[in-house]
Order: structure tokens, then C-alpha cells, then sequence
């Protein structure tokens, strides 16, 4: 029977967790020496790729001197925090993965609580070892400090470290030891996180983490044996967390990991990852077992979503001309199809039943559900993100979620930073200077108090701050946070946007669209300059005449418009406003499109459910 240990790798987005990973592949044979691989080959899904970050948990394993090493990829972003929370079930140790300069944050923290709380043992791998401004013994004090803070064991302090670049290709136990590979951290894991705790002998159990859809067989589902074996075309059911009956039926398929790859196996043994398929109804955090088997496997409790935002039909004059999934049925079935793979959301239909409920764990989160739910083709109308708030059981306070936010500025822009922050009901924990002229502040923020603030912080700080948030906890109710400041600019006609229009109305604010675009009325085309909203027409052409004088007539010049990104105008939105959302544009519109529905709102805060 081959030695199987399982892991994960935590740490903060852009640490060089899924770089970290490619090098492992590599070095153990994984790959051919001549065969290309992409580089960061764990993040396959197209956003991945563009935004450089890791969204989905993904499983790898590496075959290295006849041991196997199941590892998991986990997202560094605190908006897939539940990702992240629901594979640590798998593991039995961790790699607790920091970069030499910046030093643990938010979401390390995060995420080492639930692990070293699950008495996962960590490894603590120092990265990017060769940057310019790396401080590895400060960081190392400082990811002590972390451990001490979250209550460790003393067997979790005495953790192994190791110095490496992952993008080198080279880890080491000192940093005076020749940097030749990645042999050192692989003897570590092997001596150091122990084998799977499970019951070879026993009935077969199985905890489902991850749930896939596959155009062939189906539900896939991808979890470790924690008792007996599973084999090809046995019969089996499955029990909710709460032990109750969900299905029977027969493994049709067996897949563990080789690499990058799946492949088909007929039998696996109790502590290994693997991928099975045959199950119509079951999904994640339920159990698969034998018939004998009478109680479902503990999980951990996943944190609940603290924003919300609706996804509705498109009902805009321009709807249907971009994209093929119109309607609230197909809506439906692709949220109920989020909600199941997906455990950190949740979806709830409205009274009205063409519009849902959409509630998650942060804007990056639902933002990256409306771009992949986009490029497939829907049309959408998305409302302001808002929070959830919570009632004290004893006192009936109302309690809101707030957010562990940390930043490093230069320090001409602490003052402007500390100021935007206090006035969104934010309190300072902690204020030290780092390295490089750079100054890091810790703060406790209400999560509403967050919303579209980032684009105004990289304003703020020329683009050269850096700012990280994690999901805190609840707290009393802050108080009234002043809103947007500015009005908007409305379109009062349908058509073609012309020059002329437009030349007239960019000295009242910002324009949002060209020459050519198109608008309809009630549209949002920009921002006034004044705190009230103006409606315009873009539609206005200069009025010819037969008098011509020559040289008179210049050339139209306009500034080039503000194009928002879909993260910039979810966080943009008042809450009588709406994203409209197709597979080639983003709008912004009012919820009331006719002058005389919006007069009629105007006095009341309008929230769409």
C-alpha cells in the first residue's frame, strides 16, 4: 500500500501558493522533461488566468520515491474563504506559505485559524526569499506572533521552516544551504504532517468537498476515504450532514489524481483524495457510505455570506440584443447550480419571482459570479451590494459584520487614508513602519463601510497602495455612513449618443460613453460635477443652416470617457440604481427608467426585492 499524505498550501493572494505547486509538479517527475506546461498550470479557469489569482480550490498530486502527495491549491482571496474552509477537511496538515517582504495577512490569518482550530500541523515555507526588500527574520517573528495569537499548540509551534523561491524552483532549510531544488521541502512534508487518521478495515466512508459537473457521467464528486475502500459499481447512499437519507445508488466511476490529470482506477484505499461519480443528488458536505453505515461524517461549519445583491431580469429597452439566456428560468437554474458547488452562497427567490436573492461573502466573489454568468451568455440587472446584518439573541441589538483590514501606504498618504477610513465608521488597531518608507495600518471596518472604497483608496494612494481585508466578525451597529456624493448625469432619449451632445453636456461632470453608443432614457451616462442628478440629452444634434462661415467650425474634442470596470460600477451604484449586465457591456440605468417613477421614489431609500 503506498504512503499518502495530504496537504494544503495557505496564503495570501499573490504569495506564490499555485507557483509554489507548479515547481513541485515539475521536480517530482510529474511532467516530461521535454512536455510544455503553462505556466501557474493549476489555474485553469479563464478568470484565473487574467486576474493572476486562484478562485477555485483544485486537487493535484505528486508521486515522488513511491509516496504520494495529495495536494490542494486553495484561493488566497477572503471572498472565497469558503472554498477554502471546506477542503481543510481533507487535509492533515498545511503549508503555511508567506512572502519575505510582506509578511503574514489578513487572510492568512484567516484561513491558519481554521486550520490550526482543526489541530492541523503547519509547515512554514518563507517565499520569494530573493526580493530586493525581503526581511525574512522579521517575518518569521511575525508569523510566530500570529501562531501564539491564535492559540497553537505547542506541538503547532514547533513548526519546520523553510526558505525558498518558488519561481526559482529551489527550497532550503538554511539560507547559507546550497539552493539547488525542491528536495528539502518534500522530505518535510513526507517526515513532518502526518499519514491520513483512517479505518482501512472499516465500512466505506467518504466526505464529498467538491462538487463538478462532467458532460459524460455527470455529478462528479471529489472527497477523502476516511474509512474502508471504494469500488467500481458498489452500492452506496449518501446522508446530509444531518444524517439524513439523502440517495442510493452505484459508484460508477473511480478517478484519483496523477498530476494534472484524473485517472480511472477500479479500487481506492481509505485516506486517499479522489473523484467519484454515479450520484444524481448528492452534493457537498454530505457523506457517501455503505448502507450499514448510519451517521454522517462531521464538517466544519462554513461562515455565513455578509453581502447581498439581486440578480434580475433584464428589462431595459436594449435587452436581448446581446445575449441568449434572457429569462428568470434560466436565471434560476444557473444560480441553483451555484448554490450547489458553490457552499458560501446563497440564493433566495423574492416575492416577485423574476428577480433572486443573491447573498456571498463579499463584492470579488458575487462580481466574479456575474462575469462568469456573463461570458455564458446571460443579461442581468444587478442591484447595489448590501449587508446582512444580525440581531444580538440577549440584548436584540442589531450587529453588523466587520472586516479586518490592513494597509500599507507610503507615508505621505497615511493622513488621507486614516481620514477616508474614520469617516466610514472604521477604527485603527495598530499603526507600525516597515520596511521601504511604507507605513502599515490595521483597522476594524464595518463591511458597507468597504463598499467602493478600493478604487478611491488606489486614488488616494497614486495606485502604490496595497490593501487587504478579511471577514472580522459581528459588531454593534456603527451608525449612518455617508453615501456617493456625487449626482449622475440621465439620458432622457433613446438612441445613438452624438458628439455634439456630448461636447455640451462634459463641462456639467464625466462622461461614461462615446459617440456612437448607445443610451435610452433613464440610462446613466455620467457624473454631475453637483451633488444633485441632471437629466440630458445625448441625442442632440447641431441645427443646420445655409450660412457658412469658413474656419468657423471646429473640430469636436472629447475627453476620453471613464470606463468602469464591472467591480467599479457594482460599487459605484446608489440604491435606486441598477448594473445592467450583457455579454459585451455594462450599463448603469435607475431602477425607474420614466422621470415620472423616479419623482415618485425620490423621498425613500429604495432597496429591490
Amino acid at each position: 500500500m503506498i504512503e499518502i499524505r495530504n496537504l494544503a498550501i495557505i496564503a495570501h493572494v499573490d504569495h506564490g501558493k499555485t507557483t509554489l505547486v507548479d515547481a513541485l509538479l515539475h521536480q517530482s517527475g510529474t511532467f516530461r522533461s521535454n512536455e510544455r506546461v503553462a505556466e501557474r498550470a493549476m489555474d485553469s479557469n479563464d478568470l484565473e488566468k487574467e486576474r493572476g489569482i486562484t478562485i477555485l480550490a483544485k486537487c493535484t498530486s505528486i508521486e515522488w520515491q513511491s509516496k504520494r502527495f495529495n495536494i490542494v491549491d486553495t484561493p488566497g482571496h477572503a471572498d472565497f474563504g469558503g472554498e477554502v474552509e471546506r477542503i481543510l477537511d481533507m487535509v492533515d496538515g498545511v503549508i503555511v506559505l508567506v512572502d519575505a517582504a510582506e509578511g503574514p495577512m489578513p487572510q492568512t490569518k484567516f484561513v491558519l485559524t481554521k486550520a490550526l482550530a482543526q489541530g492541523l500541523r503547519p509547515i512554514v515555507v518563507v517565499n520569494k526569499i530573493d526580493r530586493p526588500d525581503g526581511r525574512p527574520q522579521e517575518v518569521l517573528n511575525e508569523v510566530f506572533d500570529l501562531f501564539v495569537s491564535l492559540n497553537a499548540t505547542d506541538d503547532q509551534l514547533d513548526f519546520p521552516i523553510l526558505y525558498s523561491s518558488s519561481r526559482e524552483g529551489w527550497a532550503v532549510r538554511d539560507l547559507k544551504d546550497p539552493r539547488e531544488n525542491m528536495q528539502p521541502l518534500l522530505e518535510t512534508i513526507y517526515s513532518h504532517i502526518p499519514a491520513p487518521q483512517v479505518e482501512p478495515n472499516g465500512p466505506f466512508k467518504m466526505l464529498a468537498t467538491i462538487l463538478e459537473y462532467d458532460n459524460f457521467v455527470g455529478r462528479i464528486l471529489t472527497g477523502k476515504i476516511y474509512s474502508g475502500k471504494a469500488t467500481m459499481n458498489a452500492s452506496v447512499k449518501s446522508l446530509t450532514p444531518d444524517s439524513v437519507l439523502r440517495e442510493q445508488g452505484k459508484i460508477a466511476k473511480i478517478m484519483t489524481f496523477r498530476g494534472l490529470a484524473r485517472v480511472p482506477v477500479d479500487v481506492a484505499e481509505a485516506g486517499d483524495i479522489v473523484t467519484i461519480a454515479g450520484l444524481s443528488e448528492t452534493t457537498v458536505g454530505d457523506t457517501i457510505c455503505v448502507s450499514e453505515v448510519t451517521e454522517a461524517i462531521k464538517t466544519i461549519p462554513i461562515d455565513p455570506p455578509t453581502l447581498a445583491m439581486t440578480f434580475a431580469v433584464n428589462d431595459s429597452p436594449l435587452a436581448g440584443k446581446e445575449g441568449t439566456k434572457l429569462t428568470s428560468r434560466m436565471i434560476r437554474e444557473r444560480l441553483m447550480h451555484e448554490k450547489e458547488t458553490n457552499v458560501s452562497i446563497q440564493v433566495r427567490e423574492t416575492d416577485g419571482k423574476d428577480a433572486f436573492e443573491v447573498s456571498g461573502r463579499g463584492e470579488l466573489q458575487l462580481g466574479v459570479l456575474i462575469e462568469t454568468m456573463r461570458r455564458e451568455g446571460f443579461e442581468l440587472s444587478i442591484s447595489r451590494p448590501r449587508v446582512l446584518y444580525k440581531k444580538d439573541e440577549v440584548t436584540g441589538e442589531r450587529l453588523e459584520p466587520l472586516e479586518d483590514v490592513q494597509v500599507d501606504v507610503d507615508e505621505p498618504y497615511v493622513g488621507v487614508v486614516v481620514e477616508k477610513i474614520g469617516i466610514r465608521k472604521g477604527e485603527m488597531t495598530d499603526m507600525n513602519t516597515i520596511e521601504g518608507g511604507k507605513v502599515r495600518l490595521k483597522f476594524l471596518v464595518p463591511t458597507r463601510g468597504l463598499i467602493g472604497y478600493r478604487n478611491e483608496f488606489l486614488t488616494d494612494t497614486r495606485g502604490t497602495g496595497v490593501m487587504c481585508r478579511a471577514f472580522y466578525g459581528y459588531g454593534p451597529y456603527k451608525g449612518e455612513i455617508s453615501g456617493r456624493r456625487n449626482g449622475v448625469l440621465i439620458s432622457t432619449d433613446q438612441g445613438k449618443a452624438v458628439s455634439y451632445a456630448l461636447w455640451f453636456i462634459e463641462e456639467r461632470g464625466v462622461l461614461f460613453v462615446s459617440p456612437g453608443d448607445d443610451v435610452y432614457t433613464g440610462m446613466v451616462i455620467g457624473e454631475n460635477s453637483r451633488p444633485s442628478d441632471l437629466e440630458v440629452n445625448p441625442l442632440k444634434e447641431k441645427k443646420l443652416s445655409n450660412v457658412r462661415a469658413s474656419g468657423k467650425d471646429e473640430a469636436i474634442r472629447l475627453t476620453p470617457p471613464r470606463q468602469l470596470t464591472l467591480e467599479q460600477a457594482l460599487s459605484y451604484l446608489e440604491t435606486d440604481e441598477l448594473v445592467e449586465v450583457t455579454p459585451k457591456t455594462f450599463r448603469i440605468r435607475k431602477i425607474h427608467l420614466d422621470q415620472i417613477g423616479r419623482a415618485s421614489c425620490r423621498e425613500r431609500v429604495y432597496v429591490l426585492v
